[in-house]
């Protein structure tokens, strides 16, 4: 484990944005430096820094593509060679196209599955090489791996393969101190969740959970910011972060 006096470093991809954004921005309210990774939009990215900075954190943005394994690497190279090491990665970064199973353009299956199955594979993979002992990683699934909505049978498909990662690999790094979860949103509002939802789609959704309303990116935030800290006696496990949704 890091020297206490030393800052954590995470990586956190798909930060440029939605809830990515919001976890960078909490991790590092909570002491850690942060890497912003960001795929294609190197602007938002920078905002994510600068508003990082600005509120006293610190942080770098850093590109790659999730899925190519060479890329990720080099990411994984630099963020060591800034920071000194890496204790907590996060993998936001994701891609979600809904259509009937029946209707799906199969190129639309295969993006989906190249980012979110082979990213979060080969992530994962950096990871499990290179996060120190008292580290966490902590991946995404989604609440309609179990809601069962139709139009979400691919997307669904792909965070199933998701969970099965995180299940096993918490238990292939026994005795490195090192925890594996992941976080299932339900529904939360962000640009991903919201678009193509006309008003009375959204209103549903959100009338859906107890609390009455849509999740926000903080209230994924925080979760995975429980994963990442203190809760150091949760592994293997997803949390399904959904406001009640049954």
């Amino acid at each position: 484990m890091n020297d206490i006096t030393t800052p954590r470093v995470a990586i956190v991809t798909g930060a440029s944005g939605g809830i990515g954004r919001a976890v960078a921005e909490r991790l590092a309210a909570d002491g850690l430096h942060v890497v912003v990774h960001y795929s294609g939009n190197a602007g938002r990215a920078e905002e994510t820094v600068e508003a990082i900075v600005a509120a006293g954190g610190t942080a770098e943005s850093l590109r790659a593509d999730v899925a190519d394994e060479g890329e990720v690497a080099a990411l994984f190279d630099r963020t060591e060679a800034l920071y000194g090491g890496i204790d907590v990665v996060v993998h936001a970064a994701g891609i979600m196209l809904l259509s009937p199973l029946a209707e799906l353009d199969l190129d639309d299956f295969d993006r989906m599955h190249r980012t979110n199955v082979r990213g979060t594979f080969v992530v994962d993979q950096q990871a499990a090489r290179r996060v120190r002992p008292g580290g966490a990683i902590v991946n995404f699934s989604s609440s309609v791996v179990k809601l069962a909505i139709p139009g979400y049978t691919a997307y669904a498909a792909t965070k199933g393969a998701v969970e099965a990662m995180t299940l096993i690999l918490a238990r292939e790094l026994r005795g490195r101190d090192v925890t594996v979860n992941a976080v299932a949103p339900g529904p939360t509002a962000t640009p991903l969740f919201l678009d193509g939802k006309d008003d009375a789609t959204v209103e549903r959704m959100a009338a859906a959970a107890p609390l009455e309303r849509l999740g926000t990116p903080e209230d994924i935030a925080g979760t995975v910011a429980y994963l990442a800290g203190p809760a150091r006696w949760v592994n293997g496990q997803v949390l399904y972060a959904n406001g009640g949704i049954a």
